[in-house]
């Protein structure tokens, strides 16, 4: 599956002009939505015992010693690394697939290393060719960088309502994310597959987000991959995958795209003409980190423990807890503007995320991250009782 804009080459053009009337890329961006958290921000911090942060999803606790190790050991590197990684990496990757995920068919000559999946979510689009005139379609509550990344790359993005499918008509992608960000929703391997189904009918390229795979709680999430949900080809599909979340790997940058071989390798080429390549010493991190489950059981074990806390404690104190089933969020109402929500958490110093940001579904939910420590996490709980 080649995705360049109407089945051909995408040219080589060159840029127009800047001139007094030349659009800027940020026009075609919407405002960056943490700038409107600010003020909220500004009270929280002003509470005399210190903030409680429960707006971002970054990752609070230690990278794991052996992954550390690993990058250390590999911190003499002057030569370029490949873009497509070595191929002890994509083999760690591959294996991780088959043992964690049910993938059997992971073949590692199509995975792909990439700089952090935001940088491949972001760019995607734009990298497979798609422009003016394609549509992107995505979670109508989702992660923004998706309508970003159509945004950039000219195409038209396109909110979806989980359960429906758009008209195919100038669709050439469409992306799912389950565990979901912002509400944790998990989908089931049917769902997933008839949406497999449906785009391979329209020959619609299937990117499936799955950062949060391996933080289930009360459903588990199933790749795209999987031969339940992929009916054993990974024809029109792609999974991404991030180290960020499950090994406290959100500095390092780390993540990969698999799944469809002649996709990969169309990716592959544009990246090795951007430099888009993951540093020598991350490759080597994260190759023991794919290979090592031990680490993430014991991370896993500490969001367990906080999600207990900041539930009962929510759920106390007069909020329900929507959705959730998977990743390190809390999506929560009481049933009015989630503006207020957010002022009313602020004057408790606890910062949390507006549903908004995720799209108008969202505006009555709040989203509450478990990505505090164990300390900030025990005094957000006890605000939430006053």
């Amino acid at each position: 599956m080649v995705l360049s804009h109407h089945g051909a080459p995408a040219p080589l053009v060159p840029a127009p002009a800047r001139g007094r009337g030349a659009r800027r890329v940020t026009d075609l961006l919407p405002v960056f939505p943490w700038d409107r958290l600010e003020p909220f921000g500004a009270s929280a911090r002003s509470h005399p015992e210190g903030v409680v942060d429960l707006s971002v999803g970054t990752p609070v606790d230690p990278t794991p010693e052996l992954i550390r190790d690993a990058l250390c050991a590999a911190a003499d590197a002057p030569g370029y690394p490949t873009v497509y990684g070595k191929p002890e990496l994509r083999e760690s990757i591959a294996g991780w697939l088959r043992r964690r995920l049910g993938v059997t068919d992971a073949d590692p000559d199509a995975v792909l290393p990439v700089v952090g999946t935001k940088e491949l979510v972001a760019a995607l689009p734009n990298q497979l060719g798609l422009g003016p005139g394609d549509t992107v379609a995505h979670p109508a509550l989702a992660y923004p960088t998706y309508d970003v990344g159509a945004r950039l790359a000219g195409a038209t993005p396109l909110a979806v309502v989980d359960g429906t499918l758009p008209d195919p008509a100038g669709v050439r992608m469409i992306w799912l994310n389950s565990p979901a960000n912002p509400h944790g929703a998990v989908r089931t391997a049917a769902d997933m597959r008839a949406v497999v189904e449906w785009a391979r009918a329209h020959d619609i390229l299937v990117v499936s987000d799955e950062c949060y795979i391996e933080l289930g709680w009360e459903a588990q999430a199933v790749s795209v991959l999987h031969p339940d949900v992929s009916g054993g080809s990974h024809e029109g599909l792609l999974a991404v995958q991030s180290l960020s979340k499950r090994s406290n790997l959100a500095g390092y940058r780390a993540g990969f795209v698999a799944g469809d071989l002649a996709v990969v390798r169309e990716l592959l080429a544009v990246r090795k003409h951007s430099g888009h390549i993951v540093p020598a010493p991350v490759q080597a991190a994260m190759t023991v980190a794919f290979a090592d489950d031990e680490h993430v059981a014991v991370q896993k074990a500490r969001y367990a423990a906080r999600r207990t806390a900041l539930r009962d404690a929510l759920e106390s104190a007069g909020f329900r807890i929507d959705h959730s089933q998977a990743s390190l969020y809390l999506w929560t109402t009481r049933d009015e503007n989630c503006w207020d929500t957010v002022a009313w958490f602020a004057e408790r110093g606890i910062l949390v995320a507006p549903g908004d940001f995720y799209g108008p579904l969202g505006e009555r939910h709040v989203r509450i991250a478990l990505t505090a420590t164990d300390e900030r996490v025990a005094a957000g709980v006890e605000r939430l009782k006053s």
